[in-house]
């Protein structure tokens, strides 16, 4: 565990420390794109932060590479390697479509591609736990389609979640660690090696994420662009690809009676992690909707818009910063909770768990719908946001003027329906032209 960290530290130190200069030179280069209808940031801002990543994860394979314990992994397995050779490819797919905006049906074609090239250095599914039928061997050209198909579901979905600050790094840095913990947990607790490469990969891209994220934090000083959304969905995929498909689920010896058996107990993690809806469960939600929504309008599935989840938080009047923390809620709800099944998937605490947290979550999703008001004795003590109207209205005009100086809404602005786009309010980010430098004028001064 302390090599596992000290790769993660690494990893996320060179990423961190890396961003910074990238910024400086995307700006430079020019990968800092105007803004676009569909986008919620207000000024033009660097894209290429898939860069530091890129480098973050060489930094993490070459620590791991030179510890005792991790050194192991290198020379038993040659899936680090594939992971590299892919993750460079569509690394240099993401910074030409950051900096030239390619077209999606090439960047399709570069997905496809780098799957491949796992698949022909030994990173693919061999077998598949069946309910009712045991592991089921696959051959080559099995193995290659489904391998194909993961990696480039993972990607999309994560590069179609990432558009608001600090959303698809935390996400994904969510859904490794959970992948983590149930990675190290079935290598360390039943002694499978074949899942120790898994366990690097989910360190390392947590350390990515980390890294990246303070930079990303809203209001984001770069983006990661594709360059670094299809990297981590790229890592993230070939995890979920090389633990499922290669780790027999007899070995785990679960249930003491025969592999149906096995199958049967782990089947509540080995499928999600086969086909990554629980780990990444928002973010695959988000690519199927947006599929269907593009389809059904008679666009292409490749086609922008905002129609996204995160849009929709947005829309019903989440800040930009609660949209991202309750997409953090969900994802972290779904993963841990999926974790926790696996572990004892007899326990009816953790559906009970699941259930609560999923119902607390579902108010905080309708929260905006229901503005809060505070009693009538309270209303002097409370900001005026929270006073009923009446009494503010009823107190005079200075009353007024003062409520609205402090953030309540005058009754004008009750009225006005919010308008998505960039020249109107987007839940409480304005996406109007406005200057980062705020009037720092005193009262009762002129210019």
């Amino acid at each position: 565990m302390r090599e596992y960290l000290l790769t993660l530290c690494i990893t996320a130190a060179v990423t961190y420390l890396l961003t910074g200069p990238v910024r400086k030179f995307a700006i430079v280069a020019g990968a800092m794109p105007e803004i676009r209808a569909r986008d919620v940031h207000r000024e033009p801002t660097p894209r290429l932060g898939g860069i530091a990543m890129f480098f973050g994860l060489c930094a993490g394979l070459l620590v791991a590479d030179h510890l005792a314990n991790l050194n192991e992994v290198f020379a038993k397995s040659n899936e680090p390697r594939a992971l590299l050779s892919g993750a460079a490819l569509i690394w240099l797919i993401g910074v030409l479509d950051d900096k030239f905006e390619i077209d999606a049906l090439i960047k399709l074609g570069g997905q496809m591609i780098a799957a491949g090239v796992m698949v022909m250095q030994g990173l693919t599914i061999l077998w598949l736990p069946v309910p009712g039928v045991g592991s089921v061997a696959l051959t080559q050209w099995q193995g290659t389609l489904l391998t194909v198909a993961l990696v480039v579901i993972t990607i999309n979905a994560v590069n179609f979640v990432d558009g608001l600050d600090g959303l698809a790094a935390g996400m994904v840095c969510i859904a490794s660690a959970a992948f983590f913990l149930y990675a190290y947990r079935v290598w360390v607790s039943y002694g499978i090696e074949a899942a120790a490469p898994a366990t690097l990969f989910s360190a390392i891209l947590m350390g990515m994420c980390l890294g990246f994220l303070p930079h990303n934090m809203h209001p984001a000083r770069i983006f990661m662009g594709d360059s670094g959304s299809m990297l981590i969905g790229l890592v993230l995929a070939a995890g979920a690809i090389s633990i499922t498909g290669q780790v027999d689920p007899d070995a785990l010896k679960l249930f003491a009676g025969s592999e149906q058996a096995a199958v049967h107990q782990t089947v509540p993690v080995y499928i999600p992690l086969l086909l990554p809806l629980t780990i990444i469960a928002v973010p695959t939600a988000d690519l199927v909707l947006a599929i269907v929504r593009r389809t059904w309008k008679g666009q292409s599935p490749f086609a922008a818009d905002r129609g996204h989840l995160h849009h929709r938080l947005l829309e019903i009047g989440h800040s930009h910063s609660r949209a991202v923390l309750i997409m953090y809620f969900w994802s972290a709800l779904i993963a841990f909770g999926a974790l926790a099944y696996s572990v004892n998937s007899a326990s009816m605490w953790i559906v009970l768990g699941v259930v609560f947290l999923s119902a607390i979550g579902l108010i905080l999703l309708l929260l905006p719908r229901f503005t809060p008001r505070a009693p009538r004795w309270a209303e002097h003590v409370v900001p005026p946001r929270y006073r009923r109207r009446r009494a503010v209205a009823e107190a005079g005009p200075a009353a007024a003027e003062q409520a609205a100086q402090e953030g309540a809404p005058t009754e004008e602005e009750r009225r006005t329906p919010v308008v998505v786009g960039v020249a109107g309010v987007n839940g409480a980010t304005a996406l109007g032209a406005r200057s980062h430098h705020p009037d720092r004028r005193k009262a009762g001064t002129s210019r």
